[in-house]
């Protein structure tokens, strides 16, 4: 067409513009971006729009943020693809702060406006910003959108808030795959397993197709849950009723399950009969069994089929050395040191984050850089001793074996604990906590949380590097398996 009439419209370049990010190039989408400059139309707001849509989704931040501020007139479509271009790369702060910036700009929100900050929210566990994004869904009269409710009910679902996930799903009038599979997932993120196989089996009475995320979801829950019997009936199913086959990753959830059980033998068997190479999230949930079950030999077996797969990922060596420490093996974690400091890989500092009051708040362990430090140390301190009574033993030993006195007593200030008691002096008593971390939850947080959410009546919910943690009446959604 360019090569006969050597002319195009806004409405071709704009096409031609998504073709490019369809297909992630960014260098014929430059070259139609000089093209529609030199013709005069790239402030045409459907060119625009498709130039930040291009840039955004060929990695281009920063030119997708050029062209956004130099559209003459900002419309809707426009800052919710500069909001999705930020949410795209992880960008969340970000993309919150544009959101408000919209909001006061005073141009029309629409239900992909709130769609994408819901989502936003999901990754930062901001409840407050969620609560009123879900308030403006609704004051917009977007109440009742598919996309919309359904990022409502996966953040609920995340976020301790299981009930008002299912009271959003319940209220919409048209439901999708991907609503069902949302709170499927999260009764298993919940370790409500019963209730995600209930709602599994109601949807496919309903008509609803399951596709491979159902059964991941479902699965997983079943094997969050210790559910053997249903995980294994609706594993033979997928093929059999569904004609959907089994992926590496619903495979993985059947090793867990089996690990779950001590069945160490019958996950292994899992493994080497798969019609399939084993990929790594295989082999790590035969790890995590190992772990667990402290089976050295068999452990040992998965982790150096990981390192061949992936040598240079930490959380590797990382899962063997919490083995060897657990079993007292401290010349093999040792050894396992070593290769870390050998292959330049540093282990990153324990990083732990709760939001109250619509703010961020970021501790490290052994943090004292806060501005209320002091009040935060000495209610640990008052935890601390009050568990105690209930059983509590600090493990004495922390990741690496060759630590001192002063790293022993780190364990009783892990980034985990310290945020837990800045969010009980900051919140009243019947407020839950949600907390973000960098790093997988360590036994001794792990039985030491379990306990103060127990002593404190509180319901405290940790997304760690592993998966979700709801702690409740001194118990755990996990059933102490992560």
């Amino acid at each position: 067409m360019w090569n006969e009439f050597s002319d195009a419209g806004p409405r071709t370049f704009a096409t031609m513009i998504r073709a490019s990010a369809g297909l992630e190039i960014i260098f014929p989408g430059r070259q139609l971006h000089s093209c529609a400059l030199k013709m005069g139309v790239d402030r045409d707001i459907f060119v625009s729009c498709a130039l930040i849509d291009m840039y955004s989704k060929c990695g281009s931040i920063e030119d997708a943020h050029c062209v956004f501020y130099e559209m003459p007139k900002k419309t809707t479509v426009g800052w919710n693809s500069i909001i999705a271009g930020y949410a795209l790369h992880g960008y969340s702060e970000e993309a919150l702060s544009l959101y408000y910036e919209m909001q006061d700009s005073g141009v029309k929100m629409d239900h992909f406006t709130f769609s994408i900050i819901i989502r936003v929210c999901t990754r930062l566990a901001s409840l407050e910003h969620a609560k009123q994004a879900h308030a403006g869904l609704v004051r917009y009269g977007f109440g009742l959108d598919i996309v919309a409710n359904t990022a409502l009910v996966d953040f609920y679902s995340k976020w301790g808030r299981i009930e008002d996930a299912r009271n959003v799903f319940e209220r919409m009038p048209n439901k999708n795959v991907i609503s069902w599979n949302a709170l499927i997932a999260g009764y298993g993120n919940h370790g409500r397993g019963i209730e995600a196989v209930e709602l599994f089996e109601r949807m496919v009475l309903q008509g609803m197709v399951p596709n491979h995320v159902t059964f991941l979801a479902v699965l997983s829950a079943c094997s969050y849950s210790g559910l053997s019997d249903h995980g294994w009936d609706i594993f033979e199913s997928m093929n059999r009723d569904h004609k959907v086959k089994p992926r590496a990753m619903h495979y993985a959830c059947m090793i867990e399950l089996l690990g779950r059980e001590g069945l160490l033998d019958e996950a292994f068997a899992l493994i080497r009969d798969a019609p399939f190479r084993p990929t790594v999230n295989m082999w790590a949930a035969l790890l995590t069994a190992c772990r667990i079950n402290k089976n050295l030999v068999l452990g040992k077996f998965a982790a150096e089929n990981i390192y061949g797969m992936e040598p240079e990922k930490l959380s590797n060596y990382v899962m063997l050395l919490n083995i060897y420490n657990s079993s007292g093996k401290l010349q093999e974690a040792a050894a396992v040191v070593q290769t870390l400091k050998r292959k330049g890989l540093r282990m990153l500092p324990a990083c732990t984050w709760i939001e109250i009051k619509k703010q961020q708040h970021v501790f490290l362990s052994g943090d004292k850089c806060h501005i209320q430090t002091k009040e935060i140390y000495e209610k640990l301190d008052k935890l601390m001793q009050e568990i105690s009574k209930r059983g509590y033993v600090p493990e004495g030993k922390s990741l690496l074996p060759d630590v001192d006195a002063r790293e022993e007593r780190m364990l009783l200030y892990h980034s985990e604990k310290l945020a837990i008691s800045f969010g009980l002096i900051n919140t009243s008593n019947s407020t839950p906590l949600h907390l973000v971390q960098n790093h997988r939850l360590c036994s001794d947080c792990h039985n030491a949380i379990k306990l103060i959410a127990m002593v404190t009546g509180r319901e405290i919910v940790v997304r760690d590097g592993s998966r979700f943690h709801r702690f409740k009446n001194g118990s755990c959604s996990c059933g102490d398996y992560w």
